[in-house]
């Protein structure tokens, strides 16, 4: 085996998401056991006892971790290359971006206190607090914690927008009791500032008690922003929770690299384009027999089959469609109605693009309009393309 054949191979057992072997399964479960091991050591070990009686178990630990970790990272370097999102770049600039990515500062912060510890004295809380972020390694790992990322930074304009009304109804609080109990109670509500502490804890419902007001007029207010501050924590987390809905229902089915790029209609798009169609596409289950789109009807979305056979009634007979094939891409494209009805022969998964993103992404990238439009194929008979046009 010749070193790039080597180096895709281990681009392959680490990116399981590109493979999903028997092998890739090992090595992430391997590695997703071992980030386990080590929280609940760094855990165990802050208890004196323990971490005196085991001394020796968790030095040997923390040495078979760190060496772990660091070909692990090492490799995920080696290996930058052969992602798909970055073959465009050079060898260097490609290593580089992928150093800078989130998951790769993570991986680099695993390893880092066990090294720094030999150049530097440092304090050893700290070195612990640092072995604790091994755990955002799952992360990686975690296709639930990466649709939460993508729900906050999806709805990150309307999070600004609720932290924006939270603070200025905190001031607003604030300075209000100070009008109220300033002279009952100097030292706690004197100045706009010492009745932001009050502000703050009952704003956020957690109400330590240890700053209250005590005038009638104090009282109403600290009532009324009570139950105010009920309805600032709703807000993030109704945003937050409407989002990351969204996405678990869009990522129900894993959509990767090589399934959207080995998808016909998708395969003249450029990395960044194909990456685009990642971030919007969405799935849907249907069950045997469950009508998917009708003939008629305004096309909405376009359909690839991700798993299953799908069977599609067009002018001159039916036909089965299996994955990686589309329907409905015509239509979308030409803004028309379509001119099939598809039905699911068994249980099916379906990845959507609606119309709308799709508009997006060409307005965003005018090449791919084009490059679509030459990719669809209307076919004369069940012999015909992969696409069935609209």
């Amino acid at each position: 085996m010749n070193a790039a054949a080597l180096r895709q191979r281990t681009h392959d057992l680490l990116d399981k998401g590109m493979v999903g072997t028997g092998a890739a399964d090992v090595v992430h479960g391997v590695l997703i056991g071992l980030v386990l091991v080590n929280v609940a050591a760094v855990v165990l070990e802050s208890v004196p006892s323990i971490a005196e009686r085991y001394r020796i178990g968790f030095v040997l630990l923390e040495v078979l971790s760190i060496a772990v970790f660091t070909v692990e990272y090492a490799a995920r370097l080696w290996t930058a290359v052969d992602h798909p999102a970055l073959r465009a770049l050079s060898p260097a600039r490609a290593r580089l971006k992928a150093a800078l990515s989130p998951a790769m500062l993570i991986d680099l912060i695993a390893i880092l206190p066990f090294y720094a510890s030999f150049v530097v004295d440092s304090d050893l809380r700290f070195l612990l607090l640092l072995r604790l972020l091994r755990f955002f390694k799952l992360a990686r790992y975690s296709p639930g914690f990466t649709s939460l990322v993508d729900a906050v930074w999806s709805e990150r304009r309307a999070l600004g927008a609720s932290l924006l009304i939270f603070t200025g109804a905190m001031i607003m609080a604030a300075a209000t009791m100070r009008i109220a109990e300033q002279d009952a109670q100097p030292d706690k509500f004197g100045t706009i500032p010492d009745a932001l502490w009050w502000a703050v804890i009952t704003l956020t419902t957690v109400g330590y008690g240890d700053v209250y007001p005590v005038t009638p007029a104090g009282k109403v207010i600290a009532g009324f922003t009570a139950v105010l501050g009920i309805a600032m924590l709703a807000l993030p987390v109704g945003i937050i929770a409407t989002a990351f809905a969204r996405e678990i229902q869009r990522r129900d089915f894993v959509i990767s690299w090589s399934m959207v790029s080995n998808v016909p209609l998708f395969a003249g798009l450029d990395a960044a384009s194909v990456a685009d169609v990642m971030r919007v596409l969405k799935s849907a289950t249907y069950e045997p027999g469950e009508l998917i789109c009708r003939s008629g009807e305004r096309a909405r979305s376009m359909f690839v089959v991700a798993e299953g056979e799908v069977e599609v009634d067009l002018p001159d007979g039916s036909r089965r469609l299996y994955a990686g094939e589309c329907f409905g891409e015509a239509a979308v494209l030409d803004r028309s109605s379509l001119h099939q009805t598809a039905r699911a022969c068994a249980w099916v998964k379906v990845l959507t693009l609606d119309v709308d993103d799709l508009q997006t992404i060409v307005n965003a990238r005018p090449h791919v309009g084009p490059i679509l439009r030459a990719a669809v194929t209307i076919p004369d008979g069940p012999e015909a393309g992969t696409a069935t046009g609209g």
